[in-house]
């Protein structure tokens, strides 16, 4: 395996800096010595930022602040004079919505087609590193039988997600492709894509906003005390992730699409992990049957649509992460780690009022 080649004289970009993932590839980036050009929303609220400063204070490398928006083209010119490398993390994550095109499309697909103009437009950047997903793999646990080997590989697409079901995962979809279909139009510059599974662990700092939070806190509060849904995902510890970001950008013959999953594994063995470690926190012991979450689920949440239970709830969840083992050299933490060392930081956080007896 070839190792990194960090070239600490030109900056680097990441797109949306406070964001989950960013914060520890921002890490990782500083304390390899690098400079870091952030783009964020609001440049001058130093309170927010401070965190990222802290970091770059306590580092070998440095960080600066510019404000761009996902959806303005031009948006990332100033950030990206003289950089290297581009990291394109940022894209809205979340799975309640009103408008899906306006608050999940067009920031996506938008903005990977405007930061990559920027590129056509920046000579010195010879590298994109961009934050995919699974989603763009597959819409529905159901989708992976039909797969060769029924697992993920990169390979595939989704194909079955749309507006009106997946939103989330037709927004990573249709972004990736424009990241793709830029690319071949051009020979300058490389773009390596990282397609993790649902990312846990610690962040930075806490960020109640990551959607992986939402189901700690559900797992914390009661919300599956009755039952725990038999949904099957793959886990991946952000710091993981973030480690292949940096192989993706800094590795000479990184290239194409990559899988990131530490455990293909899901819900209950989540919520059996977390009560062994948290015995004082009332967290489900029980597996909830699939037509009872077909019935009510619905009604308790609007997300969890009859089609979404039926296509996802109770199917196998499996993943070819080769790619990202033998090429890019990632070794992923043990599943226990990830989500014990996250579920400590959401109580740290005083996520919940008190212990809550068993």
């Amino acid at each position: 395996m070839t190792e990194m080649n960090v070239d600490t004289s030109t900056p680097v970009l990441v797109t949306g800096a406070t964001g989950y993932v960013a914060g520890w590839v921002i890490k990782k980036l500083l304390e390899r010595g690098l400079t870091v050009h952030a783009t964020v929303r609001n440049a001058s609220n130093k309170d927010r930022l401070s965190y990222l400063q802290q970091m770059a204070d306590a580092s070998p490398g440095a960080i600066t602040f510019f404000e761009a928006d996902l959806v303005k083209p031009g948006s990332f010119a100033e950030a990206m004079k003289g950089c290297s490398t581009v990291f394109h993390i940022a894209s809205p994550y979340t799975v309640s919505v009103k408008d899906a095109q306006k608050e999940l499309v067009e920031p996506a697909l938008e903005g990977t087609r405007n930061v990559l103009q920027q590129v056509n437009e920046t000579p010195s950047v010879n590298r994109v590193v961009l934050t995919s997903s699974c989603a763009a793999i597959f819409g529905d646990s159901a989708d992976v039988a039909e797969m060769p080997g029924q697992m993920l590989s990169e390979d595939v697409w989704n194909t079955s997600s749309s507006l009106g079901h997946q939103a989330y995962s037709y927004s990573k979809t249709v972004a990736e492709r424009e990241a793709w279909k830029m690319h071949a139009a051009q020979d300058r510059w490389r773009l390596v894509v990282m397609n993790p599974a649902g990312i846990f662990g610690p962040g930075v700092k806490f960020h109640g906003d990551a959607e992986s939070f939402s189901v700690m806190k559900q797992m914390g509060d009661g919300t599956f005390a009755m039952g725990v849904p038999d949904w099957r995902i793959g886990f991946v510890d952000v710091r993981d992730v973030a480690e292949a970001h940096l192989r993706g950008a800094f590795m000479p013959g990184a290239e194409g699409r990559h899988i990131l999953v530490g455990r293909d594994s899901g819900f209950v063995e989540m919520a059996t992990i977390l009560r062994q470690n948290f015995p004082g926190y009332p967290i489900g012991k029980r597996v909830m049957p699939k037509f009872a979450l077909w019935l009510v689920g619905p009604l308790a949440n609007p997300v969890f649509t009859r089609k979404i239970v039926s296509r996802n709830v109770g199917h196998p969840w499996k993943s070819n992460t080769t790619k990202s083992r033998e090429k890019l050299g990632v070794t992923y933490r043990p599943l226990e780690e990830t989500l014990v060392e996250h579920f400590q930081q959401v109580i740290d956080a005083g996520t919940f009022a008190k212990k809550k007896a068993a």
